[in-house]
């Protein structure tokens, strides 16, 4: 019989270390969340500040150079395209002409390397969640042609509305969101099918933010640059607000909540919007850059091959196009700048205590909010492989309310060991651990961790935003009316660094990641998935 990991790793006992600081937390932030640092959107003087500041912050700390060539980062090559969201996008129906407005009607983006984004009346068809799941019996596209066509399809998985007692109720986890949940994987598999364009149909519910989040990049996109860039990618892709593809279906003599209805069954099959057809030829400005991710590390004195991943992103939403002063920046000053200040902090932490037995990396990451773009670059170019990396410890958007009794574990089931590990750091801190109590958001698949997750490497998320917050000052109610203030502000402007935060709250999850990360770098354990797990299988 296996021993349970959380035994084996809880026998060794961290050394004594300075305390995570909240008033450090609170520096760091302040100072990444600056006018001057301009949003730190990857490719911009933003950047090159945010970079050059980390890599003093960990040179100052006394960590080794973690990147490439025996350097503080790993270049990743990126394609930034803009839109001009001036543009219409030209929809002919039975009914008429229709002209979608970007922002108002629609949020696309393009990944092709081109200086036109066009499509030609290319004709519409509804491909329900757009998701192909064999193992759990299920075919949206039922062999549909999509070449030429643009695929429009809901948010979520199939049994996310399902009633008890509906065949597809539970096959996808039912409110817990799957991948196949994933806007990223919707994309990816009207790819596989041709589809020259592909909408999502918004739902606020179902995708967990509201269309101001989805309409935050403001037509901008970004892509890892590969040798056939564009060559797989439809020509546009994004989001159709619930109001115009309400519309849009009316036009077609359908009927978008019928549908939605229909399209939980299994014997679904594509319905064409008959007498639709989209075009559009949107001028684009691109960009080939080359971003950074900022790669640190403690050389572990036993195992030094076996290593121990903490990470956040670096990245935020920069200045929004075609605006000016100070309100136009979009600092992510909670996201993820205090993300980052914890890593700095442990990396601190652990700088000053006894050296594990086992490596510590830290890494921050650009290109998270344009889709994980630097950690997938760093899993698919590792600079620890792997097999070789035991467990990826990642914060993202910690809260900034004060001491909370609980802690708030978006990753909570994946990992058994993981999350007994945890349990036992916030015993240890007299605190217990929350599951994300809205799991229909799919927040495990939001984070950068994510990138390593696919990857076999077992994994662990702190993020304030889950819900559910017990406040040692007001509990539940308090904790709740701090995540619905910040949730106004994610991902525009006013996510600015406050000197009213209370960081001892974020201060104690830190701390939790140090315990955690001190008894895996300090055993000879190997966190596993938990068998229902969809990564089971990728490390036994």
């Amino acid at each position: 019989m296996i021993a349970p990991l959380f035994a084996l790793a809880a026998a060794v006992a961290p050394p004594a270390a300075a305390p995570i600081d909240p008033a450090r937390l609170s520096d760091i932030t302040r100072t990444l969340a600056a006018p001057a640092f301009e949003g730190r959107a990857p490719g911009t003087a933003g950047e090159a500040k945010t970079v050059d500041y980390l890599i003093g912050r960990f040179r100052a700390l006394g960590l080794e150079p973690g990147g490439e060539n025996g350097g503080w980062t790993q270049a990743v090559p990126l394609l930034r395209t803009q839109l001009d969201t001036a543009a219409p996008v030209h929809l002919a129906t039975p009914a008429g002409s229709v002209d979608l407005a970007q922002d108002r009607d629609v949020s696309l983006g393009t990944r092709q390397d081109v200086d036109v984004a066009r499509i030609a009346n290319a004709p519409l068809v509804f491909v329900g969640y757009g998701v192909t799941a064999p193992e759990r019996g299920w075919d949206d596209y039922k062999g549909a042609d999509l070449h030429g066509k643009v695929a429009v399809f809901l948010v979520n998985d199939p049994d996310f509305y399902a009633a008890a007692g509906e065949p597809v109720a539970g096959r996808f986890g039912g409110r817990a969101m799957t991948y196949y949940g994933r806007w990223t994987y919707k994309f990816e598999e009207a790819e596989r099918h041709g589809a020259v364009s592909v909408l999502i149909v918004h739902d606020t519910d179902a995708a967990g933010y509201g269309w101001s989040t989805v309409a935050a990049p403001h037509g901008e996109s970004y892509d890892i640059r590969r040798p056939d860039q564009g060559a797989s990618h439809p020509a546009l892709e994004g989001w159709i607000s619930h109001e115009a593809a309400q519309a849009l279906f009316r036009g077609a003599g359908l009927d978008l909540d019928r549908l939605a209805v229909a399209a939980r069954g299994g014997n679904f099959r594509p319905v064409p919007l008959a007498g639709v057809t989209l075009s559009a030829a949107i001028p684009a400005t691109r960009e080939r850059i080359e971003s950074h991710n900022v790669v640190a590390k403690l050389t572990g004195r036993i195992r030094p091959d076996e290593a121990i991943l903490f990470g956040a992103h670096w990245d935020a939403y920069g200045i929004k196009p075609g605006t000016g002063g100070l309100d136009a920046i979009r600092p992510g000053a909670a996201d993820d700048a205090l993300g980052v200040a914890g890593v700095l902090e442990l990396a601190r932490t652990f700088a000053q205590a006894p050296r594990t037995a086992r490596t510590l990396v830290f890494a921050a990451w650009t290109g998270e909010e344009r889709g994980l773009l630097g950690s997938e670059y760093y899993a698919e170019h590792p600079l620890v492989p792997a097999a070789k990396t035991v467990a990826d410890l990642t914060m993202d958007v910690l809260q900034t309310a004060g001491p909370a009794r609980n802690v708030m574990l978006a990753s909570a089931g994946q990992s058994a060991d993981m999350d007994a590990m945890v349990a036992a750091a916030a015993a240890r801190q007299g605190r217990t651990v929350t599951p994300d109590p809205k799991p229909e958001r799919g927040l495990f698949y939001r984070a950068d961790h994510f990138s390593l997750a696919k990857r076999g490497v077992p994994a662990e998320l702190l993020m304030g935003m889950t819900g559910g917050l017990d406040l040692v000052n007001g509990g539940r109610p308090a904790g709740d009316a701090w995540l619905a203030a910040y949730m106004k502000c994610y991902h525009q402007s006013c996510d600015r660094w406050d000197a009213g935060w209370d960081l001892r709250g974020a201060a104690q999850d830190v701390a939790l990641f140090y315990d955690v990360g001190r008894r895996l770098a300090d055993s000879d354990a190997w966190p596993r998935w938990s068998p229902a797990s969809e990564f089971a299988h990728l490390r036994p």
